[in-house]
């Protein structure tokens, strides 16, 4: 297979992980790395050499440093990073203090804010003066409900400055989506803005805010951020302020005292699908965060000072706390809220030549989508800054693949990149100096053991299998909250392999020492590259008392997957257009639109296993034709003939 891009030697030379390996050998004798693969064999057979030496090259700053870089490395999880070192999170994300551009903050609504970075610095030493008089303290939760604005940047920074743990939804969820997460961690502080613009129309919060700040005990202030108007009408709101009046009461405050904590002193909660029940919670550590963003920035994307950094992302997705860390790297980092999809996706491809954007991260379904409209950005815009686009959030199809070199840029690198919020990074992903192949994710991240097993647990090297990571990692969960013994988080990577990280994806290896990804080995949905659990639909649907009970599925179609619900009606029920629109209205309401089903059909029984479950992944195989294995383990495996070959699902 020919590639589709090469790096030139310009490229190779110049790029910070050629000056990486430079590094390495000049540091530890008999270490020579003639090629990407050598480099990345060394970054997983020596660990605590290579990532000692990704905080050294990157400069990590820290009060105290570790004797010992990893203990305990053949456990999993156990294993211990840094153990002594001592560092703040926020203090690495504004070591720069200087005129530059920190953020861009666009809104759909064409508005446009710059921040520099001692402004940056001021506001959120104001921030933390106030959250100090709150009674602020390090592993008390700050949570934000808030558009991918520049004052959720300024709010994250101040809670982590305290030592305080950040965890954020987008203003789009729904009163339980937001209740199922912020309620199990119980925040001090809620930042939330007072609206949203989305598809052209001003969305307001304030009445969900009010709803939220009522029902979490624990909170002792609502900060109303300012996006629709410059003074909304915080009245009903318990315990609110107006977020300027907040900066504006301590900007005599100039300094931050930034707390030196521990390695793996908690940082961010963030949230797994809900695919079973409510969302799981789960910790990740600042150290860890800090180093393996450190390392896919610098290492694996090439970001520098000189870059301007987008990546389309909601304050829901873990690709926020991926774009936001980017400041330790001295980048100017533009943030967008809105529809992707604005003006035909033309706004985004505008900041591109506006914001002279170097490094454009988006998802597979908006470069498919720009495809199927048709649109060539290389006739309509100069984008001579663009060197790099990432994508994530699903496979990247071939036919996006060469979309982008034929109608974007010949000469970029196209990395796209795979992970999770799980491990809040990536397991695969790009490399500057080595060619892009249609289809194919080009490297295995260094420092990531990853490889692909067969069912029988034995590495595979050609052939799809289970994604797993046989060795620890420093981004790996410091724990799920409210889990003192840890069961669910073992339960959660490490049934199915002892002392094994199973990630749940389905991928493989190619020639090229690639990877392809096939899709989440679970039942999770992924419409628009957006994760969605099953459990947060089924809670909706079951408030209505016309549905017995509904069981929902991802169908694969085009180069997306839709979301499809069937539901078992009550005898004298009649699934009408009256109620369809009332199970969307309802799921709507209270989750966000991408959890609306595209297709709603009427099923008279739902497949469950011997134990009462019902089983998604089964139901999704005969919809696409697919054999459907261990069938013995249904207890009425009949039922599954009721989702054979229906038309309703042949049609647009």
């Amino acid at each position: 297979m020919s590639a589709l891009w090469k790096p030139g030697k310009d490229r190779i030379e110049s790029a910070e992980i050629t000056r990486f390996a430079r590094f390495v050998e000049s540091r530890y004798a008999h270490t020579q790395f003639a090629d990407y693969e050598r480099l990345y064999q060394w970054s997983i057979s020596q660990p605590a050499e290579f990532w000692q030496a990704v905080w050294d090259f990157c400069n990590v700053k820290a009060s105290a440093s570790s004797a010992d870089v990893l203990l305990d490395d053949d456990k999993m999880p156990g294993a211990r990073w840094f153990p002594d070192a001592k560092l703040n999170f926020a203090e690495n994300l504004l070591r720069q203090r200087d005129n530059s551009t920190a953020l861009v903050s666009l809104l759909e609504n064409g508005s446009r804010k710059a921040t520099s970075y001692v402004e940056l610095y001021q506001q959120v030493a104001s921030l933390t003066a106030a959250l100090q008089e709150l009674g602020v303290q390090p592993g008390d939760r700050v949570a934000g409900f808030m558009p991918n604005i520049s004052e959720t940047v300024v709010a994250m920074l101040a809670a982590s400055s305290l030592g305080a743990v950040w965890t954020s939804c987008s203003p789009d969820f729904g009163f339980q989506g937001v209740m199922d997460r912020f309620g199990q961690v119980q925040p001090k502080v809620l930042f939330a803005a007072d609206g949203y613009y989305y598809n052209g129309k001003a969305h307001t919060a304030l009445a969900k805010i009010s709803d939220i700040a009522a029902q979490i005990g624990e909170l002792v202030q609502v900060v109303v951020v300012p996006v629709l108007s410059e003074s909304p009408d915080i009245g009903g709101i318990d315990k609110a302020v107006n977020y300027n009046d907040v900066l504006l009461q301590y900007s005599a405050h100039q300094d931050i005292d930034f707390a030196q904590l521990p390695f793996d002193h908690p940082l961010y909660i963030m949230y797994s699908s809900g695919t079973t029940g409510v969302p799981k919670c789960i910790v990740h550590g600042a150290g860890g965060t800090l180093l393996q963003h450190l390392k896919e920035h610098r290492l694996h994307c090439d970001i520098g000072p000189d870059d301007v950094f987008f990546y389309f992302t909601t304050c829901g997705w873990m690709m926020w706390n991926w774009l936001v860390s980017g400041l330790a790297s001295g980048a100017t980092l533009v943030l967008y809220d809105g529809s992707p999809f604005a003006e035909k996706g033309q706004l985004l491809l505008d900041a591109i030549d506006q914001e002279k954007i170097s490094v454009f991260g988006t998802s597979a379904k908006f470069i498919a989508a720009l495809e199927k409209e048709a649109i060539t950005p290389k006739d309509s815009h100069k984008l001579a800054s663009l060197k790099t686009i990432l994508s994530t959030g699903s496979p990247l199809s071939h036919e996006s693949f060469e979309y982008v070199y034929r109608d974007i840029k010949s000469d970029l690198c196209l990395s796209s990149i795979a992970g999770g919020t799980d491990i809040i990074s990536c397991f695969v992903g790009g490399c500057p100096t080595l060619p892009v192949y249609t289809g194919e994710i080009q490297c295995r991240a260094l420092g990531m053991a990853v490889e692909f097993w067969d069912d029988n647990g034995k590495p595979l090297a050609h052939g799809k299998g289970e994604l797993v990571c046989i060795k620890p990692f420093p981004c790996m969960p410091i724990g799920f909250w409210n889990d003192p013994d840890g069961s669910k988080y073992h339960a959660a990577y490490f049934d199915q392999y002892d002392n094994i990280w199973c990630h749940g994806d389905y991928g493989e290896l190619t020639e090229n020492n690639g990877v392809i990804i096939h899709g989440r080995s679970d039942a999770v949905l992924n419409p628009g590259g957006v994760r969605i659990g099953t459990a947060e639909i089924y809670r909706q649907v079951e408030k209505l008392d016309q549905i017995v009970e509904s069981i929902v599925i991802g169908q694969e179609w085009g180069d997306d997957v839709r979301v499809v619900l069937f539901v078992v009606l009550r005898d004298d029920v009649t699934l009408d257009e009256s109620l369809q629109e009332k199970i969307r209205q309802t799921i709507r309401k209270n989750t966000t639109p991408r959890h609306v089903p595209a297709r709603i059909i009427a099923v008279s029984d739902i497949p469950r296993t011997l134990s009462g479950k019902i089983v998604e992944l089964a139901v999704r195989n005969v919809v696409h034709g697919r054999p459907v294995k261990n069938t013995d383990a249904l207890a009425n495996p009949e039922a599954l003939d009721l989702y054979r070959d229906l038309e309703e699902l042949t049609i647009k």
